[in-house]
């Protein structure tokens, strides 16, 4: 058969350890066979980061700015362990924070559900999609080392250099340390109605929580914007729908999903976000099985694994021995940018693909073929699974393609 042809390529991204050995057998295997594949490719494995000093992570983004759809391989964020270890010259920040720092968009994490691996939470019937504002906190931080006898102030100075306010954080009695995060009235408000627009799209209702009874100022304000939204654009838009918006605090959040049957769009603050995606994903059967896009206010769109970069498999590879790594969200992050490319481009034939892609890779593990982190978790009438290698799997998938 002729391969599908692209006209706009997409921003390639790759990555780190075992899942940059996924990325380019899934090309090989998946991919390329049916279509004429055009990127503009970008290296962000750790060393290549290292050499330009991070500044092919900004170019990446930049790209996912001109050219709206981008795919990401999973990256490493390197600690002091990972500085040795690969000779670095200082530790880089995160690669994901810089791209959605630049991008400043919202990041939906949704669950890829398959008959035969039922949630740890008996209750979630339906999927919960995480919408994680990725833009500021800790993300964006700034940190020092404060010494025994030292103070810590908040201070804020105008357009003219003069102070226009002075807070106390704290008499150090003991040597300590402080942390300065900030966060955007415009970021807040892309980010709110990112989320409003995804819920009517799909037609699921909203819950957002943070913690505005500690945090008067801070977290009061993300209530405050959210709600404004709400009532000023989306109040009558929800009722015609059928759905609703609800604000409460975020504990109370954690308590309503647990006890939930899903079918809901959780809103998160970015840290918020970053924890609570992991523990969905996993509650749902593996990290493995978790897609993610991050969207911006323009209507840039970057897609990724919800997970890392699966060192320990990467380290038996190495040794040359076979592995079973779980390649479904990275192929999930392929999959949505080529459909989104096609949709954006008018190319039903690359819409239609990427669905026939999603669709052998349930098809391959609803007849019990998986890789073996699956394994515990499944079950089906008739059907005992098989565990396959890494390569083994996207053969598999292929055979139904």
């Amino acid at each position: 058969m002729p391969r599908i042809e692209m006209k706009t390529p997409l921003v390639e991204m790759d990555g780190d350890e075992m899942t940059r050995i996924l990325w380019k057998w899934i090309k090989e295997i998946l991919i390329e066979p049916y279509v004429d594949l055009k990127t503009e490719y970008y290296d962000l494995g750790l060393p290549e980061r290292d050499r330009t000093d991070d500044k092919i992570t900004e170019d990446a983004a930049n790209a996912t700015k001109k050219y709206g759809v981008a795919v990401k391989c999973a990256t490493i964020t390197p600690n002091a362990q990972r500085v040795e270890e690969y000779h670095l010259k200082k530790m880089w920040k995160s690669p994901n924070g810089t791209i959605r720092r630049i991008l400043d968009g919202t990041v939906f994490r949704a669950p890829i559900i398959v008959k035969g691996i039922t949630p740890y939470v008996p209750g979630w019937k339906k999927p919960i999609v995480l919408a994680r504002h990725a833009y500021g906190d800790i993300y964006n931080s700034v940190e020092a080392r404060v010494n025994a006898g030292e103070s810590a102030y908040i201070v804020v100075c105008g357009k003219d250099g003069k102070e226009v306010s002075r807070q106390l954080i704290k008499d150090f009695p003991s040597d300590g340390i402080v942390q300065g995060v900030h966060n955007l009235d415009k970021s807040i408000e892309s980010f709110a109605v990112s989320c409003f627009n995804y819920a009517l799209e799909n037609k699921i209702p909203l819950w957002f929580g943070a913690k505005d009874t500690i945090s008067k100022t801070y977290d009061h304000r993300f209530k405050d914007i959210f709600n404004e939204i709400y009532e000023r654009d989306y109040k009558a838009r929800f009722e015609e729908a059928g759905i609703y918006f609800m604000y409460t605090l975020i504990d109370d959040i954690v308590a309503r999903i647990m006890r939930s049957e899903g079918g809901v769009l959780w809103a998160c603050k970015n840290y918020d976000g970053d924890v609570m995606s992991d523990m969905v994903a996993t509650a749902y059967g593996s990290l493995g099985m978790m897609s993610s896009v991050l969207v911006s206010p323009e209507g840039n769109y970057e897609y990724e694994a919800a997970h890392g970069t699966v060192t320990r498999h990467y380290y038996k590879y190495l040794k040359g021995e076979e592995t079973s790594t779980n390649s479904v969200a990275t192929i999930w992050a392929w999959t949505g940018a080529l459909a989104k490319r096609g949709e954006l481009d008018g190319i039903p034939e690359l819409v239609d693909f990427a669905k026939r892609l999603e669709r052998a890779v349930i098809d391959t593990i609803e007849a019990g073929e998986m890789t073996g982190d699956l394994i515990p978790l499944f079950r089906r009438d008739g059907i005992t699974p098989k565990k396959l290698e890494s390569r083994e799997f996207l053969h598999a998938v292929a055979s139904r393609l």
